[in-house]
């Protein structure tokens, strides 16, 4: 049942252009939506949770028209958001219980659900404290335990890793990763990390543009052999940035080492490096590949 996405466009009342033309082939599996903090993702992922109309174009779930079929695609979605409430003094059991029954599970069934989803999660042992005193970690999944409410087609998380510390990160990578062996699971996020380790397709999207759809490793091979490194002094940023295409800077030592995207060997020190799905990312963005 792959998520088929035509020209979808979204603009708000401010005049801000959220999608502009926005078409995507999602395949069962992990796919990566990649961009900066506004870039138009959070658009997306709630435009594709029926939580928002668009302007113009389609988005087909296996026959599933997403735009008109509202409820046909609720029954089918399993939807983590940025952030979501709970209430604060209920047992996470209990709290899962009740989202249960507004997913419209049986009566008789409801106990075996809830029980199997907080052992798949690894919550068993905590189903009893409120959710509202866990950790980020295993708010987070909770939140994939409700999204898996109702056996879902299609799973949308976003930003799931934010403020995560690495060992609950690698924790939700492995409960991502076994769930998206057999749906489609869109992880939005602006994480270069959450993509690289999880997914086998992906998008790149800035300004409500798609700069790039298709496998890591494809846009890894477009900059082979063009990406080069160099460390230099802080003072001289504003020189190399007038005369070479940086796409990207970080800090080591209190020394800036830039990324340059070039073509032929730029001399002057550099030396070639190993493209990363970070610099795919900043390339993109920066629009020098």
């Amino acid at each position: 049942m792959p998520l088929t996405i035509r020209n979808l466009s979204k603009t708000y009342s401010n005049g801000v252009k959220a999608l502009q033309d926005v078409s995507l082939d999602i395949p069962t599996g992990m796919y990566g939506l990649l961009g900066p903090n506004g870039a138009g993702k959070s658009t997306l992922m709630r435009t594709l949770a029926t939580l928002q109309d668009a302007d113009a174009g389609t988005a087909t779930l296996g026959d599933i028209d997403v735009l008109k079929d509202k409820d046909a695609v609720r029954r089918t979605l399993g939807y983590l958001p940025q952030e979501f409430g709970v209430y604060p003094r209920i047992k996470a059991v209990e709290m899962l219980d009740h989202l249960a029954v507004l997913k419209g599970i049986p009566s008789g069934q409801r106990k075996e659900v809830v029980n199997a989803l907080l052992q798949r999660v690894n919550l068993w042992d905590h189903r009893k404290k409120s959710v509202s005193s866990y950790s980020g970690g295993m708010r987070q999944r909770f939140g994939i335990a409700q999204a898996l409410l109702g056996d879902p087609k299609l799973i949308i998380v976003d930003e799931p890793t934010a403020g995560l510390d690495p060992g609950e990160r690698n924790r939700f990578y492995n409960l991502l990763s076994e769930i998206g062996e057999n749906v489609i699971v869109i992880l939005s996020t602006h994480i270069v990390e959450d993509v690289k380790e999880l997914c086998s397709n992906m998008a790149v999207i800035n300004d409500g543009r798609v700069l790039y759809a298709g496998a890591p490793e494809a846009a890894l091979l477009q900059l082979q052999g063009k990406i080069w490194e160099k460390a230099i002094q802080k003072s001289e940023m504003e020189d190399y940035q007038q005369r070479y295409q940086i796409i990207s800077s970080k800090l080591v030592a209190g020394k800036p080492i830039i990324h340059i995207f070039s073509e032929t060997d730029p001399a002057e020190g550099f030396k070639r490096a190993e493209a990363g799905l970070e610099d795919v990312f900043f390339a993109r963005i920066n629009g020098v590949a």
